[in-house]
């Protein structure tokens, strides 16, 4: 989830949503309320109550932090691995790197129908609907004026939210609203701050780290507000949610195509449409592979 999530045009949902974990991702992260949250703060603190790690054991159990903390220590690790690979490749090999792209979200659809054939013409409805939408956010836009901090917080709310919805790619909004560069540039300016002032006790790059925390706390208030709403409509209706949200990883196929075609560096000719093709076809065989030898996924039962 976290590599597709720092790459535009691929979405870290879809990821959950084709390995089985995604109702218990919206329900790992609906579980953490206000309530909850300052519970756990003040049973590790000896005031009022008092410390016990008892009762932050409880509430931990409750809120499914085993899965958030591992699937969260995963995803942030990638996004600092990867950051930097995808960077050079998307200035260096654009086509093969959105060719890969292609490949594993249309694979992607492909598993996630396959597992859940409709069955009734409300359940199209919404694939369709899910389609328009994941391809009208997969086009060109007018960027965020300014470099505020309001902006920041604003992209970080957008994306990170849109970063669990399958086919929605938090990273590709980002690019449309003209804040992905400087955000990559963020992460590698604090990455490389704290390693300086680690190994050579340089000053801390506070600018930055400042910007990096009103993202994450748009992003923190963006999640929190849309993973609400999906579990509203998985519990009341289930199918057809999840053919809105398998529509938008379809809809998400028109990401990578757009992100090419809108490039000047990038011209279409054999060669470059045999690139594209070669390495979608790698990237389908990758999810099918995973799917076959690591997935048993069922959602009508799960």
């Amino acid at each position: 989830m976290g590599t597709a999530d720092a790459v535009p045009g691929v979405s870290g949902g879809t990821i959950a949503l084709i390995a089985g974990v995604y109702e218990r991702l919206i329900g790992a992260i609906t579980a953490i309320t206000p309530q909850r949250f300052l519970t756990g703060v003040r049973s590790l603190i000896p005031v009022g109550e008092g410390f016990s790690i008892d009762r932050a054991r409880r509430l931990l159990m409750t809120v499914d932090a085993g899965f958030l903390i591992a699937l969260g220590t995963g995803v942030a690790t990638a996004v600092v691995l990867v950051t930097r690979a995808v960077h050079f490749a998307n200035a260096n090999a654009p086509v093969v790197l959105y060719g890969v792209f292609f490949g594993l979200i249309a694979a992607s659809a492909v598993v996630l129908l396959r597992s859940l054939p409709p069955e009734s013409g409300r359940e199209i409805a919404m694939g369709l609907v899910g389609v328009v939408i994941a391809a009208v956010l997969s086009g060109r836009s007018t960027p965020l004026s300014g470099d505020g901090l309001l902006v920041v917080f604003v992209a970080g709310a957008v994306s990170v939210s849109a970063m669990i919805l399958p086919g929605v790619s938090g990273s590709l909004l980002l690019v449309i609203l003209g804040q992905y560069e400087r955000m990559v540039e963020t992460l590698k300016s604090v990455m490389d701050g704290l390693a300086s002032a680690v190994l050579d006790g340089a000053s801390l790059p506070f600018d930055q780290i400042v910007v990096a925390s009103v993202f994450i706390l748009g992003g923190l208030t963006g999640l929190a507000t849309i993973s609400r709403v999906i579990q509203w409509a998985l519990l009341r209706a289930r199918r057809a949610t999840l053919f809105f949200l398998i529509g938008l990883v379809v809809g998400a196929l028109r990401a990578p195509i757009a992100e090419l075609l809108g490039r000047e560096a990038v011209s279409v000719s054999t060669t470059s449409v045999t690139a594209f093709l070669g390495s979608a076809l790698v990237g389908a065989i990758v999810v099918l592979v995973l799917d076959h030898t690591a997935v048993d996924l069922d959602l009508a039962e799960v």
